[in-house]
Parts: structure tokens; sequence; C-alpha cells
């Protein structure tokens, strides 16, 4: 059972690794290849996009997951998934309208008047709505490889399109053409894939009632959540203009890098969690957890002490000096930032396993509250009042749920092992203070030195015990 669990989270730890690094890789190419204005406008592109299909896919992607995954009956499968994609489908399309119809108005408050971006950036939004919903499919059924492979298709097809159109000079609006082209072929891939699997029935809607009230408090939820991770880009882009922007993102998507030890694990807990809790094997509930945590700490906390120590020699490898040098102490804020956000998404899964949602949504809708002081403070003290905030917000949302979740659950934080792993990361971060590696082939030495002298005080200090070791060897050898 654990063997299978760990497994799961290496297959989609290396498969989110691999999608992280199409953010790493497209930073370089469009940094060097756009203004800092058209990279603002991409910057906004994407931002935009997660936000609104976010909303427009009505938390149902999630809710199919929690409702299929333990399901084995087809008909009730087929009901559940079609009766969510329709909904979906017209409502995205009414966004996707909407964006079309008012995108002058947008572009000239958000994309520097690019308004065939907007229109672009429309159609962007209908598909790729559609296609969150068809790939947590692969989710909810447990079939990690598919999604894996799938995931990986996507991730770098766009990544060839979009590094085709501007290395070979065609600009922002082609690149991001580029983007659509890659969600129009996902889509139709999709759709083959989920007919194959499940083919088509006409859904009944019999419980569309109870899937809404599942799915309801997900939207602020999803709102609540885009306003903390993304709102002080828009606050950047209007008050300070699309070149700060460039300056910030970069230094941000180097912290948030912290997630991809996150994701896999949240993945794989969302789809296997509610079959232990439904037959009340809540033991092996709070096990999963429980290691879930300590997991994700013994590589975050580590992380986050290089990234904040290496942010700038990495941005100057990345980007241009002009966006390292105004940047790069962004990244310790969003790193930390990374952390809360990452114990707080383990934690979060036994509040939805109670169906408790709504606590959710009112957890995101104070640390949304908080991050719209970036309005007051940002056109004063600039991008590192964005990133001050954005780690306010995060540390709110998590003090509140964890707070929240002992009422209900006994789950600990095992303050030993964080103290000792936070006492190795002090050691390497001397040792990065004192070297001071600059440079990609110092920064390629560096970092596997320090993460094996990281490793090796950590066995001394006991923090992984014999057990651990000898299962993830027996991981290993299979």
């Amino acid at each position: 059972m654990y063997k299978l669990f760990v497994k799961r989270i290496g297959l989609i730890g290396i498969t989110n690794f691999l999608v992280a690094m199409n953010t790493i890789i497209l930073i370089p190419i469009l940094t060097k290849n756009f203004s800092a204005i058209d990279y603002g406008i991409w910057v906004q592109v994407i931002t935009t996009f997660y936000l609104v299909t976010s909303v427009a896919n009505l938390g149902f992607p999630y809710t199919l997951i929690r409702f299929v995954s333990a399901e084995k009956e087809k008909s009730k499968i087929q009901n559940t998934f079609y009766t969510m994609a329709v909904f979906i489908l017209i409502f995205s399309l009414f966004i996707s309208t909407l964006i079309f119809i008012f995108s002058n108005v947008i572009a000239s408050l958000l994309f520097s008047g690019q308004v065939l971006i907007v229109k672009i950036l429309s159609f962007l939004i209908f598909f790729g709505t559609l296609n969150s919903l068809l790939i947590d499919f692969f989710v909810a059924r447990s079939k990690m490889k598919r999604y894996s492979i799938l995931l990986l298709f996507q991730t770098y097809l766009m990544l060839s399109l979009v590094s085709f159109f501007a290395v070979c000079g065609y600009g922002i609006i082609l690149a991001t053409v580029g983007f659509l082209i890659s969600q129009i072929i996902f889509f139709i891939v999709m759709t083959i894939l989920v007919y194959q699997e499940i083919g088509f029935k006409i859904p009944e809607f019999s419980k569309i009632k109870e899937y809404i009230n599942f799915s309801i408090p997900i939207i602020p939820n999803n709102v609540s959540t885009w306003i903390v991770e993304s709102s002080d880009r828009y606050v950047i882009a209007i008050m300070l203009g699309t070149t700060f922007l460039a300056y910030y993102s970069p230094g941000y998507t180097i912290g948030m890098a912290l997630l991809l030890f996150f994701t896999p694990i949240s993945i794989i807990l969302s789809s296997i969690l509610p079959k232990y809790y439904e037959n009340g094997q809540m033991e092996e509930v709070m096990m999963f957890i429980n290691y879930s945590l300590k997991y994700f700490l013994l590589i975050a906390i580590p992380a986050l002490f290089i990234l904040s120590l290496l942010s700038k020699p990495i941005l100057m490898i990345l980007t241009t000096p002009e966006i390292a040098l105004n940047g790069y102490l962004v990244t310790p804020f969003v790193a930390l930032s990374a952390i809360l956000f990452g114990i707080y998404g383990i934690i979060m899964n036994l509040i939805v396993l109670e169906k408790k949602t709504k606590i959710v949504g009112s957890i995101w809708t104070i640390a949304a509250l908080i991050s719209l002081l970036n309005i007051i403070f940002v056109p004063i003290f600039g991008i590192l009042a964005a990133a001050g905030i954005t780690l306010f917000s995060y540390s709110t949302a998590f003090l509140i749920s964890i707070g929240y979740s002992k009422k209900f659950f006994r789950f600990y934080f095992d303050y030993t092992f964080i103290f000792k792993s936070i006492f190795a990361s002090v050691i390497i971060s001397i040792l990065i203070v004192l070297i001071n590696p600059i440079g990609f082939y110092s920064l390629l030495i560096m970092i596997p030195l320090l993460i094996l002298i990281y490793l090796i005080i950590i066995l001394l200090l006991k923090c992984v015990t014999n057990k651990e070791i000898n299962f993830i060897k027996e991981i290993f050898k299979e």
C-alpha cells in the first residue's frame, strides 16, 4: 500500500519536475527574444489564462476526483463525467465570449493595448477550461502513468510551438497563437482517449445538485487562491507597468519552484485518500498525511535556503542582468510562501474529506483580502512589497487551516526533524556564502554538492529512520 503511494509520488514528481522545467526553459527564451514589455504581456497572458480557467471550470475537476475515484460502475462514472462536462462547456463558452466582446477594454487595461492577444486568449480559455476536466479524469481513475504522459505531452507541445515562434522572431502574438494551437491539439487527443475509456452517454443530471453543493464553495476558493497567487502581477502591471512585471515574474517563478515537491504529493493524496476514508480506515489516512508532511519538508526546507541564496546568479543565467538585479530579492519571500502553501495543501485534504469545502473558501477569502494590500503598498515600495504581502497571505491561510484541522483530526509536526533539517540547511547556506558561486558551471557543480552534503548531515542526524531508508531501497529495487 505505502510502496504504491511512494512510487506514484515518484512518478508524478518526475513528471512535475519536467513540467516545471518548461517554465524555466521559457524564461531565457522569452526574455532574450522579447522586450521587457512583451515579456510582461506574456506573463499576463499566462496569469489570466490560469485565473479564468480556475473559475470557468466551476470547481468540477476537483469534484470529479472526489466522486469518481472510488466509483467502479461504468454508467455512474459516465453520468458524473458528462454532467460536469456539459456544465463546463456552457459556462466556459459564456466566459470566453465575454472576454472576446470586451477585448478592447481588457487590452487597454492589462495588455498594453494588444487587442488581438486578448481575442486569442478568449479561445485559449475555452479550450484550457475543458482540458482541465479531461486530464483530471485520469487522476480520478488513478491512471497516473497515462496522466503523466499526457501532462508532459501538453507541456512540451506548448514549449515547442511557443519557442519556435519566439526564436524565429515572430513576436508575442504568434507565440500566443502557438500556445492556442497546443491547447486545441491536446483537447482533441484527450477527448478521444476519454471516449475510448468510458464511451459516451447523455447525462441524466440527477446528482447535479450534490456536485454543485460540493464544487460551488471551491469556486470562491479558486478565485481567492488566484488573488493570493496572481493579483500582485495585475497590480504591478497596472500601477508600475509591464516592465516591472518582467522584473518580478522570474524571481517569483524561481521561488514557486518549491511546489515541485508538493504537487505530486497533492495529486496522489487527492486520488487515494477518499478510498480509505470511505472505508473508515482513518489510521491509514493519517499515516499518509504525516508521511507526506515529512517527505515534503525533507526536501523543501533545504530548497528554500538554496534558492534564496542562489536566486541572483540563477536569474543572471536565465534572464538579462536588468531583470536579475531588479528581481532576485523576490525569491526568498515567495519560496517561504511556497513551503507554507505546500503544508496547507497536504492538510487541506482532511478538510475536503469531511466535505467542509466552505471553510476552504473562507480561508482563502481572508488571504485574498490581505493580498488587496498590494494596491496600497506596491505603488510606494515596489515589487518587494508584493513579495512581502504574498508571504503574509500564505502565512495567514496556513495558520487558519492548521487551527481548524486540529479540531477534527490528529496530525503532528515532527519538530525535532524540522529543527535538524533547518540546521543542515544552515550549514550548506554557510558554504554558499563562503564560496559565492557565479556562472553556469559553478552552479552546476555547486548545487549537487550542496544536496549531497545536506543528505549526509540528515543521515548523520538520523532524521530518516532505518525503516524508512530500507523502505525506499526496496522501492528502487523493484
